[in-house]
Parts: C-alpha cells; structure tokens; sequence
C-alpha cells in the first residue's frame, strides 16, 4: 500500500506563492505516476498537474499553466507543486494522487488508485 501525505497549504495573498510537497512511503515511489487535484467548496475535484515517473513529462490543467509547477525527486519520494502568482480561484483542498506508471498519465481522477488526506490552499483578494 502506497501512503502519501501532503503539506505546505496555508494561507496566501493574490499573487503570492506556495509549494506544495507530497511525501510517499510504503511502495516505491519510481513505479507511480504522481498527479496533483483539487476540489473547491461545493465543485468537483479537479486535475491540477501530473508527472511521469521519470519526470520526463509534465501535463497541466490550462486554468493553471504558466503559473503552477510540478516536480518530483525520486531520492526523496517526494512530488512538489510550486504555485505562482496565486488568484482566489485557486482557493481548494488540494490532493495529491498515484497510479501504477504502466497506466501512463492520465488528467482523470478516477484512475489514480492512491491519494492523500489533502491540505488547504485558501488566496485571499
């Protein structure tokens, strides 16, 4: 069973910045393609950001590119996800999310078969 366990939410200004890490364990890490998600009061869960296992491709939701980065370090079976210039429509519970990198990358929830407890990102106008 792979765990994961985010932290780094808080609360930020517009145009602030925040980084997002997501800590495995229990499995090894390099086997999963690693994406990001969030969910707004009242919305559904969203695709955010995904990385393949060799961090060789990146996928971003439009809502978010040009402005989020995601990254991982296998070393430290860790995925990150820098936020830039941050707008209150950022504002969610963001999770990160694993699948078996035999799937691929892939933006759908539904896929990923692992997920963390999620940390709040709260922008502030």
């Amino acid at each position: 069973q792979l765990q994961l366990v985010e932290s780094g939410g808080g609360l930020v200004q517009a145009g602030g910045s925040l980084r997002l890490s997501c800590a495995a364990s229990g499995r090894t890490f390099s086997r999963y393609v690693m994406g990001w998600f969030r969910q707004a009061p009242g919305k559904e869960r969203e695709f955010v950001a995904a990385i393949s296992w060799s961090a060789t491709s990146t996928y971003y939701a439009d809502s978010v590119k040009g402005r989020f980065t995601i990254s991982r370090d296998n070393a430290k079976n860790t995925v990150y996800l820098q936020m830039n210039s941050l707008k209150p429509e950022d504002t969610a519970v963001y999770y990160c999310a694993a699948r078996e990198r035999s799937g691929g990358v892939t933006m759908a929830s539904s896929s990923y078969d692992y997920w963390g407890q999620g940390t709040q990102v709260t922008v502030s106008s």
